[in-house]
């Protein structure tokens, strides 16, 4: 079943178990998935809605860094409660060790010596490991692979 249709299926028993937290969540996702076909006049595709899923984790997460600082816990919480159900609907990351092996053989193809190709290498990096793995973790492996 494509990631589309399972997220409209579990929209629909979110609402069938009145649990109005999970459905606000799904809505948020499904409206973000929607704009982003209007915008671009595409049909989504698994890589695509992912794609959307991380990028609302990342809001989530820096809200939830705003809100701790502001001292507002109840708001952090009610963030972290979202990102929780978000993640359900992102594969299975891979390990940080996953990552470095990945980093390094994508050094090597592409011939980077040292950090002035890290853009090049980013941009491999973000071809193949979209979805996989936290971009975050993986900005820090490439540094780390082009300064060694």
């Amino acid at each position: 079943m494509p990631l589309k249709d399972r997220i409209t299926e579990d929209m629909k028993a979110a609402m069938r178990a009145k649990d109005t937290d999970r459905l606000g969540t799904i809505r948020l996702l499904t409206a973000a998935m929607k704009q982003k076909e209007v915008d671009e006049r595409v049909e989504l595709d698994d890589a695509a809605v992912v794609g959307i899923v991380d990028k609302l984790i990342k809001q989530r997460k820096d809200s939830i860094d705003a809100f701790t600082k502001a001292g507002r816990q109840d708001l952090a919480d009610k963030e972290a409660a979202e990102v929780t159900v978000l993640q359900a609907y992102l594969p299975a990351r891979l390990s940080a060790d996953e990552v470095a092996a990945e980093v390094k053989a994508i050094v090597a193809e592409v011939g980077a010596k040292g950090p002035g190709d890290m853009g090049k290498v980013m941009g491999a990096a973000k071809q193949r490991l979209a979805g996989k793995a936290d971009m975050g973790q993986v900005s820090a492996a490439v540094k780390a692979a082009l300064a060694g």
